[in-house]
């Protein structure tokens, strides 16, 4: 049975945190490892994804020019993987482990997906006090989401004491509290 590329890239993220080395091929990428790095490759585009075992706690880099970048973003994001800091000099960006807080799953999203989920918590922000339902990753903190805009093809999601515009293609991190 071939892997789909999301099923290929969580073995390559699963295997690499767990630090063991990974073969794994479909027709459109290969993730395999060499020296002591895990590395996904794509057929047209070379590497994509260099998982670093040495660390205690793995450590990746991300090429945001892949065509795999939405799907590599949602597989880390699964295992609470975030985003850290700027791009680096290969043009690849840093992730690092960040522990999630209890009774929140971690999404790593196009912005307007933050907007469906928003329509469906929105209730909650009617009530008196801060609404907890969904948390937006701002400032290296965990911030709630007070309330959310759309205007001109912006997403202008307010919290505590700040406001954060986003184009609705661009990729964010944020929590949603689970059901239960």
């Amino acid at each position: 049975m071939i892997l789909s590329n999301l099923d290929l890239i969580r073995e390559f993220v699963q295997n690499s945190i767990q630090k063991k080395e990974v073969l794994l091929s479909n027709p459109g990428l290969t993730a395999q490892t060499v020296y002591r790095t895990n590395q996904l490759t794509a057929k047209s585009e070379g590497v994509i994804a260099i998982a670093q075992l040495s660390k205690t706690l793995p450590e990746f880099w991300i090429s945001p020019k892949s065509s795999q970048w939405e799907l590599i973003n949602q597989a880390l994001a699964e295992y609470s993987y975030l985003l850290k800091g700027e791009v680096d000099n290969r043009g690849f960006y840093h992730y690092q482990y960040y522990e999630v807080p209890k009774g929140y799953q971690m999404h790593c999203t196009k912005s307007v997906l933050l907007w469906r989920a928003w329509w469906k918590y929105r209730k909650y922000t009617l009530r008196l006090g801060i609404p907890l339902e969904l948390l937006i990753r701002t400032r290296d903190s965990w911030y709630p989401v007070r309330d959310l805009i759309i205007s001109d093809g912006l997403l202008y999601i307010k919290t505590l004491g700040s406001e954060i515009a986003l184009d609705s293609e661009d990729l964010v991190t944020w929590l949603s509290k689970i059901d239960g």
